[in-house]
């Protein structure tokens, strides 16, 4: 087991080339690597192994089988004079049976067939000038899975979209997992070779040029990657050996990976050369670590700590976005490394959404009976990204989650729909199919106008018709292994633990599971679709242009409180004076008229007037017409199901009767 204080060996700095006598630094410690002019260099951890061949398969050198010299700690390497970009090749231990290479940068059949040699410094990348994700600019997140981003289903197709995601201000693109994994379509939760881009999406270098197309167009671009299982149908890493994998340790999905015990500083050295690989080679602005919680590693340093500073020092000169996602919310990913943190930027916030799916639809069923989506739970989880700091939690039996009052709003990616939570529904639908359109449509304005940072998943803008469910193409006798287990999950809520709703559970290797998940972009120019896609625009932009909503998301500059059972109001008080400070009001419930007003956030700044600058009720997104919310005759009204953003202007010189001669 790893101790306190334990010597992580450093990624080799170079291996010898037999034919030329020299020394040729590697980009990663693992894996198949050109050398100009001298073939390639083929480096395998194998510790169970005494024999380890290189099989060439096809391309330059197909026929040879190149045996590759044992190194300390069990490493294998050697160079292939024959190979080049584009040579196809499988790994043979002990002359058994071949495999795909563990750390192989490509897989043109899929994870049955063989690795491909690839040259990354081939690519001629144009965005030399792009220095990462703005400081200053408030983020806009969107998460896209690109097997069904379009019908397509490739890097190039969702490429041609690039230019309207920017259009409609969005500044950080989140993919979903793209490791290669089996059959034709997935969610690449469970894949099984870290390194490789699903080649169903394209050649790696469609990824290169969708990322250097994005960042043309002032788009970052972060990847989601999972280190805490790997998929069970073509990983090959228990067959190289078992040490790769924890004895001690089970999570939800598997296996997880060894951090801690005997083999842990390899497989530690493989993860992380993985996080530096994906920033390097593929110019990503940053990752999204799947599930910390189950990066399980009794050693010290963690894992999870020494991930953000991986992925930091791939991108000199940089700015990248490490993003978590905790399901016990631990609050100490966001805080820094001097600070005892693990120096992440930003982490997701489930509390968000279950509060808000409870508001919209009053569902309570299983973890959202946590929630009782009222009007104090949407102050607070917008103030302070989490609502669970430490309290009791019944459901769990256990104190979830730790303070987050030194951190900002803006830390938390909040969001009404993800990947997870669409799925999780059973027959994936969308929340504009499970509320009503003004009570999504104040929700949209809280989540993009609030002070979190909002995440949209694929189609939310346009209000998209198609669900998002889970699917993988994987052999039948998995496939039932995985159906099953959907059931058990599902069987936590009542209503879908019926005979009737568990038959009805979708079989994930159906491809019509699949193409009922593929976007319709043709959606954008109809009806309420474009309604919803004009809200979202401005919304959008409102967010971005507003000099106070800008500079707000900080704590001590905003604030909130309650105004009726389904009402609330958020502050922002303006970092540069002068008045200019904003109201985002939202009411999810009937019509509330406040004839005595004793809430001091509603009080404008002095000598100045709220004025109405932006409605869901207006008639361009759906809405029944909107009216100032404060007027002499009523005082506050605000419309049932609706949300309402005020600047301020200059107040009427008879607004403030004080006698003259008053101090």
């Amino acid at each position: 087991m790893a101790t306190k204080g334990k010597t992580r060996m450093p990624a080799p700095r170079g291996s010898r080339d037999p034919a030329r006598g020299d020394r040729w630094r590697r980009r990663i410690p693992v894996g198949a690597e050109l050398r100009p002019g001298s073939g390639v260099h083929f480096r395998v951890w194998a510790p169970d192994s005494s024999r380890v061949n290189v099989v060439l398969e096809a391309g330059p050198g197909a026929g040879k089988s190149v045996p590759l010299k044992a190194e300390r700690d069990g490493y294998f390497s050697g160079f292939a004079s024959e190979a080049g970009a584009g040579t196809h090749y499988r790994l043979s231990l002990d002359g058994g049976d071949l495999m795909l290479d563990p750390a192989s940068r490509f897989q043109p059949e899929g994870p049955h067939g063989p690795s491909a040699v690839i040259d990354p410094s081939a690519f001629p990348w144009t965005d030399a000038a792009w220095e990462g994700p703005g400081v200053d600019e408030p983020r806009s997140f969107y998460e896209l899975h690109a097997g069904t981003f379009t019908p397509e289903g490739t890097w190039s197709a969702a490429q041609e979209h690039l230019p309207y995601l920017a259009d409609l201000g969005i500044t950080v693109l989140e993919l979903m997992p793209v490791a290669e994994f089996p059959g034709r379509f997935g969610w690449s939760y469970d894949g099984v070779c870290l390194f490789a881009p699903f080649h169903g999406y394209g050649h790696p270098d469609d990824l290169r040029r969708f990322v250097d197309e994005a960042h043309r167009l002032g788009l970052a671009v972060i990847l989601d990657v999972v280190y805490n299982h790997l998929g069970p149908d073509g990983n090959v890493l228990k067959r190289i050996t078992p040490k790769y994998f924890s004895k001690k340790f089970m999570t939800d999905w598997g296996e997880p990976l060894n951090f801690d015990e005997a083999g842990s500083t390899q497989v530690r050295e493989f993860i992380l050369a993985n996080v530096r690989y994906w920033i390097a080679e593929f110019h990503l602005d940053g990752m999204r670590i799947d599930a910390t919680q189950s990066l399980l590693d009794e050693s010290k340093p963690h894992i999870v700590e020494e991930i953000a500073p991986a992925v930091r020092a791939a991108a000199p000169g940089r700015r990248v976005l490490v993003v978590g996602e905790s399901e016990p919310q631990q609050a100490r990913l966001l805080r820094p490394e001097s600070a005892g943190g693990c120096g992440f930027d930003m982490i997701w916030s489930d509390d968000f959404h279950h509060s808000a799916m409870v508001a919209a639809t009053g569902y309570r069923e299983a973890y959202y009976g946590d929630y009782l989506g009222n009007a104090q739970e949407m102050v607070s989880v917008l103030k302070r990204g989490w609502l669970y700091q430490g309290q009791w939690n019944l459901r769990q039996s256990k104190r979830r989650g730790t303070p987050t009052f030194d951190l900002p709003p803006s830390a938390f990616i909040v969001y009404l729909q993800n990947h997870d939570q669409l799925a999780n529904s059973a027959r994936g639908d969308r929340l504009s199919e499970l509320t009503s359109r003004g009570r999504l449509r104040a929700l949209t304005a809280a989540l993009i106008l609030g002070p979190g940072t909002p995440l949209l998943f694929q189609g939310q803008e346009f209000a998209a018709s198609s669900p998002f469910l889970y699917f993988c193409d994987l052999n039948p006798e998995i496939a039932a292994m995985v159906l099953e287990g959907r059931r058990k999950f599902f069987r936590q809520f009542p209503s879908l633990a019926t005979p009737e709703m568990q038959a009805r559970v979708p079989l994930p290797n159906d491809p019509a599971i699949f193409r009922r998940s593929i976007l319709d972009h043709s959606e954008r120019g109809e009806g309420v679709h474009a309604e919803a896609l004009l809200m979202h625009r401005d919304l959008l932009r409102l967010r971005r242009d507003d000099a106070t909503l800008r500079g707000g998301h900080r704590q001590g500059e905003i604030d909130g409180a309650v105004l009726g059972p389904e009402a609330f109001v958020i502050r922002y008080f303006s970092p540069q004076g002068g008045g200019e400070d904003r109201l985002l009001l939202v009411n999810l419930g009937p019509e509330l008229n406040l004839k005595v007003v004793t809430e001091p956030l509603l009080a404008p700044p002095e000598s100045r007037r709220w004025h109405l600058a932006w409605s869901s009720e207006s008639p361009q997104y759906g809405g029944s017409g909107a009216t100032e919310p404060e007027s002499e005759e009523l005082n506050w009204r605000l419309a049932g199901h609706s949300a309402s953003f005020l600047d301020t202007i200059e107040a009427r010189s008879d607004e403030h009767r004080d006698p003259k001669g008053s101090i």
